[in-house]
């Protein structure tokens, strides 16, 4: 090798040197950089925790206190949902007894209405024992009327019941004579627990024409489906034994005036003989 070879190798011996110390001294400042910044971040994470624990601490409490607050809503709509629902229901109920009430009540006009259609005894019985039956739901029940040349409450008419087994009855004796003397409504506390006697009925009315009662109408026991009386039955039994002894005064009346009509004409035709 010649010497100027070896020159020229000693001179990029030393340019090699040189870039090598230059990347190594930049490694170095790059890695006292690094440290210095991996230094700061550590003093940042150290007093971050700090500043975001407060703020941690007071979103919390607010997100608590928020929630308390919705909760207390909900609970509030929930309580006020419920009372509308009971509310509801109330006036649901209420709005089913008025239309039975309406309905029972129209009835009961077009009952009257057939009751004072005719002036035939018989027919005006047998118009209020259906009225009895469809309207009050009674199963065993008598119509009984009063004598007043006897002071006796005798049965013209029943249902589920042979007549001959109801007793006459004495004005001002046992729950029949009682209500037909004062002319007050009768029933029975436990309409459940009602056991049949024919002199202490479940349910007595009078029939009566303004103060003047001229009958009764008695009740023994009520169709399967029918428990209980409503409050709408007392209105009916009320209304009903007024318009009844309207119609059987009346009917009594015409009839007697025929059978009289029809005696003085049987005289009169006598005499014309």
């Amino acid at each position: 090798m010649s010497r100027e070879d070896d020159k020229g190798m000693h001179g990029r011996a030393e340019e090699f040197l040189q870039v090598f110390k230059k990347g190594a001294e930049f490694t170095q400042d790059l890695m006292r950089e690094n440290e210095r910044l991996r230094y700061r971040i550590l003093e940042l994470e150290e007093s971050l925790p700090n500043k975001d624990g407060v703020s941690s601490t007071d979103d919390h409490s607010k997100l608590s206190q928020r929630i308390d607050e919705l909760e207390r809503e909900k609970e509030e709509i929930l309580n006020r949902i419920k009372q509308v629902e009971a509310e509801n229901q109330n006036f649901a109920a209420r709005y089913i007894e008025i239309e039975e009430e309406n309905n029972n009540l129209a009835n009961l006009y077009i009952a009257s209405y057939q009751l004072h259609s005719t002036l035939d005894f018989k027919e005006v019985l047998q118009i209020i024992t259906e009225i009895i039956i469809n309207l009050i739901g009674a199963e065993e029940f008598s119509i009984m009327l009063l004598d007043e040349k006897t002071n006796e409450i005798q049965a013209v008419a029943c249902e589920g019941i042979q007549r001959e087994n109801i007793p006459h009855v004495k004005l001002g004796r046992g729950v029949i004579g009682e209500v037909a003397k004062t002319g007050e409504n009768h029933f029975v506390e436990d309409v459940n627990g009602y056991v049949q006697d024919l002199e202490n009925p479940m349910v007595c009315i009078p029939l009566k024409i303004k103060e003047h009662v001229i009958g009764v109408l008695v009740i023994y026991k009520l169709l399967m489906q029918k428990s209980s009386f409503a409050a709408v039955d007392y209105e009916l039994f009320t209304l009903l034994a007024g318009h009844a002894a309207t119609a059987i005064f009346s009917s009594r009346l015409y009839s007697d005036s025929e059978r009289k009509l029809s005696t003085i004409q049987g005289f009169i035709d006598l005499l014309t003989k």
